[in-house]
This record gives C-alpha cells, structure tokens and sequence, in this order.
C-alpha cells in the first residue's frame, strides 16, 4: 500500500517504535503466555511506559497526544505477533477509556483517565451479559435508584480485563419496561485481582481508587485463543454506586454504547488484519526455506497461489480499515465503513490463517510455529464486539435505510 496515502512521518515513527517492542518484548514470549494463559504485567508496564495505552487522548490526561490513526497503527503492527497484546490495548483505549472521554463529565475526566491513559490501572466496558449479547439491548442487570445511589445487581460476560482491571464503565436499566430508552452508564471501580503481581511490576492498582461494595470480578475464562487476554465474569451483588458515578445522560446508556462499539469496531479490523498480516508473512518466510522435490514450496503453484490470494486480500482490508480510520478522525460519519471494515478483516484473518496452517503443512499444526496460535486467536474476531451477522445487519441498514427501518 502506497503509505502516503494515510500517514505521515509522524505515523511511521509510531509504526516502527510498535514493531521495535513487539519484536523485542512480546515476540519471546508469546508463546508460552499462550499456553499458560498467564497475563503480561510486564509488557503492560512497558507499554505504559511507551505511551501505548493511552496513543489517542491528550497529554493534559497523561496521554500520548497522538490521533487516531496512530492508534490503529499501534493495535495492527501490535497483532502481527500477538492479537493478546493487541487486545488489551483495544480493549483498555476503547472500551475503557473513550466513554469516560466522550460522555464524561470533566471532574470524571480528570478524575479516572489520567490513570488509564498512563496505563497505571487497566479499564474494561461491561455490556454482554448471558440472555444479552448481540441482542445487548436486553440488558437484564438492574440499577435501582436509592436517593444518593443506585444499588446494581446482575452480572456480565465474557468481559476484557475483567479481573486485573480497576476502572469500568458498565450499562444497566434504570427503568424498566422502557427497552433501549431505559439503559445507563456507569463508571464502577474495584481492585485488581492481581494485586501482588500488580505491586511487583509498580502498574495495575491504585489505592486512590475506592473500592465499590458488592461489585466483583468472577471466575477467569480458559479460552480457544487470546489467552494472555483476561476474560472473565462481572458480578453485582447489591452493589452501591454513587450517583456522581453515572456516565451521560441517565438512559441514554444504550446510544452511548453503540457509539463506542462503532470506533471499537475499526479496532477489531486492525487487529484481525495484524493477525492475517503476521500469519502471511511467516508463510512466505517459510515457502522460502521449506524445500520439497528439490524446490522451494513456493515455487509450486498451489502455494504460490495462496500467498497471492493473501496478499490481494490484506491489501484490500488495508484500505478498508484506514479509510473507516480516517474518516474516525476527520469528523465524518463511519458508521458502515467500521462495519465493513471489521467484518471484511476479521473474516480476512480466519482464511489467511487457515491457508498459512496449510501452507506449513503438518508443522503448521504444531505450537513450534505461531500459525496455529495465529489461527485460534482469529476465530473471535468474528465474534467479539459484534459478530459477522450482526455487521451485516449493520451495514443493510446503512444502505438501505428505511426500507430495512
């Protein structure tokens, strides 16, 4: 891709200073945080120390004072070595972060992201829950307003950073029987579950930062893929939140969130792009080296031919993603670009990883390379923040309008 098109030299500094850490930090070790599923205090201290989990908010907050395009190039080059990494810069910027940026108040603002953005805590976004998750305006946890606080009781699923994070911003129904009007945001904060590990690396916890009663996380998930990523349940059990802790607009939760899910969604498409990008170079390295009948296996048309078919298709999801990113950051309406954008490049990622497993034959089946690993991290990509279903769903409605209203 012709890189003048999107970024500027600012733009390719970040590039390399993201490839320069992945190659060096995360590239080592990636491999056994996946089979233990052990979480990178480390590298989150490091990439804390680099800017990395706070690249888009200004330097007033303790963030890196970059743009948004910086942002995305920072998760894609991230998951060309590992998508768990790239995730919880993903997941922490904008599930964590931006709606605490973007709905907050300024006392809320100054209050939580400077710690966020520096990377000292970690954030999450609590939304899908067991009977709501692309239907996510079935949201069955309660908030019941108790005069100087509401009292929250439910649970969510599947949730980034559940148990080492501090700061969330979850949605409950502040008024019930009035559907996707009814639903509120609020900023909950807990300790990490981590807490000596958090103490030994000098990141993840806060002792300013109160403890809310009956909020918790619960037992952590033992996934497929992303599994340096930490998963897990959110729990509340009679939990008392002050009233200064709502986000937004009392009921105004559900609009708020699909909002951030539109920006989350260009995300997911630079990280399932940084996978498929990875898995196509690790391929052509070795149809270089793997010799069968006395040749190169890329000299064979079978194989030759699928590394074309890479190459087309990362170049086509390349544009799409930036272009759904730029029009992010100049302001302009996204909404069906992030869609295309997400579910082209993470279908993207499981074909380009499954034809990579293929191209390394039985070795590609093994953990000796990153393929297969590559492979299982590509597979929710389609899922998470909005399966490939409801992005379609998404995009009908953008070009059809009211006919699909």
């Amino acid at each position: 891709m012709d890189s003048s098109l999107y970024f500027s030299e600012q733009h390719q500094q970040v590039r390399e200073m993201v490839r320069d850490f992945a190659q060096r930090d995360v590239a080592p070790v990636a491999r056994e945080l996946d089979r233990t599923s052990a979480f990178p205090w480390e590298n989150i201290r490091k990439m804390g120390e680099l800017g990395l989990l706070g690249v888009p908010w200004p330097e007033e907050f303790g963030g890196a004072g970059m743009d948004q395009l910086s942002y995305y190039l920072t998760i894609h080059e991230l998951a060309k070595v590992d998508a768990s990494h790239a995730l919880t810069i993903s997941a922490h910027t904008n599930l964590g972060t931006s709606p605490i940026m973007d709905f907050g108040t300024e006392e809320q603002k100054r209050r939580y992201v400077p710690l966020l953005a520096s990377g000292r805590v970690l954030g999450g976004f609590g939304l899908t829950e067991p009977g709501a998750g692309s239907d996510a305006g079935g949201t069955a946890t309660t908030a019941v307003d108790k005069g100087s606080h509401y009292v929250l009781n439910g649970a969510k699923i599947f949730i980034t950073h559940a148990g080492v994070g501090e700061i969330f911003v979850a949605t409950a129904r502040t008024e019930p029987g009035q559907g996707n009007k009814g639903i509120t945001s609020f900023i909950l904060t807990k300790e990490t579950c981590d807490l000596e590990a958090c103490r030994a690396v000098g990141v993840g916890h806060d002792d300013s930062l109160p403890v809310i009663p009956g909020f918790r996380a619960g037992k952590k998930e033992d996934k497929m893929g992303w599994r340096a990523s930490d998963t897990r349940e959110l729990v509340f059990e009679d939990a008392v939140v002050p009233k200064e802790n709502v986000l937004g607009t009392p009921g105004k939760g559900f609009i708020n969130f699909l909002k951030t899910l539109d920006a989350g969604r260009i995300g997911i498409a630079a990280l399932s792009l940084g996978i498929a990008e990875g898995a196509y170079e690790e391929a052509l390295k070795y149809a270089g080296v793997r010799k069968q009948f006395g040749k190169p296996i890329g000299s064979f048309q079978g194989v030759h031919f699928q590394l074309a078919d890479m190459a087309l298709e990362i170049e086509a999801g390349t544009h799409l993603l930036y272009h759904a990113a730029w029009l992010k950051q100049n302001g302009k309406p996204f909404k069906k670009e992030a869609a295309m954008a997400k579910l082209y490049c993470s279908e993207l990622a499981m074909r380009v990883t499954t034809k990579a497993v293929q191209v390394f034959g039985g070795y590609g089946y093994t953990t000796e390379y990153p393929v297969e690993r590559m492979m299982r991290d590509a597979k929710v990509c389609e899922i998470g923040e909005g399966t490939s279903e409801i992005q379609r769903i998404v995009i009908a409605r953008q070009i059809l309008g009211d006919i699909v209203a």
